[in-house]
């Protein structure tokens, strides 16, 4: 107890929750976590059609325009469509990835020109639309932008994305940890974007032969996305501790990847979740990717800027943000002044 008069003061003791107290607390937290996760997994798959889906419809005036006002009509909000003069055009387009597939009108009838390196599921949704709109009977389609002839079904693209995105997570909470200066943890998030980048690209195209295009491009465009990932975490570890990878997790992640569109489109998942998932880190690594491997670059700017902004602002928090050196040392105590009676 403080005696009269010594100048001191003691607070009482704070009392901690029973650990059935502290079991509960978390299990009410998980579940809530699942409540919001579940049908952010959910409900972006099970509704997977299109809206706004940039098409494009091109031939003769009269039939084209007719075929563009069925196609409004068949699926009212679901194409943004675009009128071109001709095949040419429409295929010009599918490579600049302004559109996503082309009906063409033409003498012998309709023609489907599909790019499904943007999208297989696109593609194939496509399809099934085009027949329907031609009474049923199959449509001739042509492959204007194929995928890989060793990913036929693009699934190959979609499964091996994925890991970067976990090994980047944990490569920027590893360094976190595992570093204790600011130069050398900017140092490890910059060495191991470039080796991610080399490795990986070796891997997904001269190993598995699941994307074509440049390698050195492709190296560059995954260097940027698990350099925007782990310098995420990494710089949110910085400034907020341990809580700060929970929350690059969640956000980096779980939320970036059920909105990301990498295994069907932006243009497939409920609006706006779809154009959020494009703001985040794997929305738009997938959509650079896709864009290195099958288009030659086109269509990349925002994804690099948007890329370029995480690895940016993640490197920054780093560099500013207190090292576990300094997080371990108290503040300087204020001078007391001893009091006496």
């Amino acid at each position: 107890m403080a005696q009269p008069g010594d100048g001191t003061t003691r607070t009482p003791a704070r009392r901690r929750p029973s650990p059935a107290a502290l079991a509960l607390v978390i299990a009410v937290g998980v579940v809530a976590l699942q409540a919001l996760l579940v049908p952010l997994f959910s409900a972006p798959a099970a509704k997977i059609e299109p809206r706004d889906l940039p098409v494009v419809v091109a031939g003769p005036a009269p039939a084209a325009d007719g075929f563009a006002g069925q196609l409004e009509s068949a699926r009212p909000g679901a194409f943004e469509i675009t009128r071109l003069a001709d095949a040419a055009a429409a295929d010009e387009a599918l490579r600049d990835r302004d559109a996503y597939a082309a009906f063409v009108v033409g003498p012998d009838g309709l023609t489907l020109r599909t790019a499904p390196a943007a999208s297989p599921t696109v593609a194939t949704l496509l399809t099934q639309a085009s027949a329907q709109m031609n009474g049923g009977q199959p449509v001739r389609t042509v492959e204007v932008v194929p995928l890989d002839q060793d990913d036929p079904r693009g699934t190959g693209f979609a499964s091996g994305f994925l890991p970067l995105a976990i090994t980047s997570l944990l490569a920027g909470a590893a360094i976190y940890f595992a570093t204790r200066g600011r130069r050398p943890r900017l140092a490890g998030l910059v060495g191991y974007a470039v080796l991610a980048g080399l490795v990986s690209a070796a891997v997904l195209q001269i190993w598995l032969g699941v994307i074509p295009g440049t390698y050195l491009a492709n190296a560059a465009a995954i260097g940027l996305f698990t350099l925007a990932v782990a310098a995420s975490v990494a710089g949110l570890a910085s400034v907020l501790g341990e809580a700060g990878i929970g929350l690059g997790a969640l956000v980096v992640f779980l939320i970036g990847n059920a909105l990301s569109g990498v295994s069907s489109a932006p243009q497939l998942l409920p609006q706006p979740w779809g154009e959020v998932g494009q703001w985040l880190p794997i929305g738009a690594g997938g959509t650079l990717l896709r864009s290195t491997a099958f288009f030659d670059g086109a269509g990349a700017s925002r994804a690099v800027w948007i890329l370029a902004g995480y690895a940016i602002v993640g490197l920054a928090l780093v560099a500013l943000g207190r090292t576990k050196a300094e997080a371990a040392t108290p503040a300087p105590a204020e001078d007391k002044v001893a009091t006496t009676v």
